[in-house]
């Protein structure tokens, strides 16, 4: 497919950390259906480089990795890279997933209003734990892979051509698939339950659900 796939990864903190490192995992799928993949990689995810790699290479899927709040979503060092009201539109026409505390609340509405296609993300933090003795080793923490591995499922879902409903169906059954298995267990940390259900609650998608990067 002859799509370009651009992918901030902010890394200057323990969440950014995570992030990136289980986004390897999507880069390289995405190099494997042949997406053109642009990612803007630790001090690289920054707005300059952002707003400039938008402009000219009009990706029709966009993944934004790091905080966020309700209008915003922050590259490294917490730089803010896109913001409702003032360079929303630069999402137009593309799909966009923000893994990112509380953006889906009002910049994905208004990044829809102003003609993208497409915004899922959190309507709330979005929240995931990790065992601090794997913090070097990010890919091989089970813990943090029972939060981050469903939202890997629903990129990865879009990556393949899947359209964003049949994705973010996919994704919700991965976090509930993992929220059974948590509750089941008793070694396991309640914790763990109780925050996936809370993802699973704040998990939104907003504008057109039947478009997928074939499209």
């Amino acid at each position: 497919m002859n799509v370009n796939f651009l992918i901030t990864l902010p890394n200057h903190d323990d969440t950014t950390h995570y992030l990136s490192a289980w986004s390897k995992e999507i880069i390289k799928i995405a190099n494997d259906f042949s997406l053109k993949v642009f990612d803007l990689s630790g001090e690289k995810a920054n707005r300059k480089e952002f707003e400039s790699k938008i402009k000219s290479l009009s990706p029709k899927l966009v993944m934004l990795n790091g905080h966020g709040d309700k209008d915003i979503v922050m590259g490294h060092r917490n730089e803010i890279l896109i913001k409702a009201g003032e360079n929303d539109d630069l999402l137009k026409l593309k799909i966009v997933y923000a893994l990112s505390c509380s953006s889906a609340k009002i910049l994905g509405l208004e990044s829809v209003k102003k003609g993208a296609l497409n915004y899922t993300g959190y309507l709330d933090d979005f929240i995931f734990m990790y065992e601090p003795n794997l913090f070097s080793r990010p890919n091989l923490d089970k813990t943090a892979g029972l939060f981050l591995s469903p939202s890997n499922v629903f990129i990865e879902s879009l990556i393949k051509g899947n359209s964003v409903k049949e994705s973010f169906e996919r994704s919700r059954k991965a976090i509930i698939k993992n929220f059974n298995k948590s509750a089941s267990t008793s070694e396991c940390d309640p914790t763990i339950s109780r925050f996936l259900w809370w993802n699973l609650r704040n998990f939104s998608s907003q504008g057109n659900m039947n478009v997928s990067i074939k499209d």
